[in-house]
């Protein structure tokens, strides 16, 4: 698996399949459990460094940028949702089998489309743009 974004040394804990804490964050991600997912994630968020870090807390914040959006704060959703892109942005495009790449694009997606929306509008976001977590395949890399 080769890593996609320049200046990027793919890490060894990179190429490893993902924690099973991980997975369960995925799935909570995916059924809009944000909340739960946030907590998940936490978990392995404490304790991490480098890019791993990044990857967790990138991907932590996005799920708490989808609980303000389902709860009406404007502010809190754009922020975090800017916030989440920028950490995942220092992660390789293939992160223990996370669709990082993916990940950040549904974000921007998400998040420009709640700026066209407004706080008014937000509500109205379609539900093809928001944010899942993709598991890339064993031994696949990104088209």
């Amino acid at each position: 698996m080769a890593c996609k974004r320049q200046g990027c040394s793919l890490l060894p804990e990179c190429e490893k399949a993902p924690p099973r804490l991980l997975l369960k964050a995925v799935g909570e991600f995916n059924r809009g459990e944000c909340f739960e997912c946030h907590e998940t994630l936490e978990d392995l968020w404490t304790g991490e460094s480098g890019e791993l870090r990044d990857l967790y807390q990138g991907v932590l914040q996005i799920a708490v940028a989808m609980h303000h959006w389902r709860n009406g704060n404007y502010k809190g959703a754009v922020s975090l949702l800017a916030g989440g892109i920028t950490y995942l942005r220092r992660v390789c495009s293939i992160c223990m089998r996370i669709d990082v790449a993916g990940l950040i694009g549904s974000a921007e997606r998400a998040r420009a489309g709640l700026a066209a929306l407004g706080s008014e509008g937000m509500a109205g976001l379609p539900p093809e743009m928001v944010p899942r977590l993709r598991l890339i395949p064993p031994g696949t890399g990104l088209a």
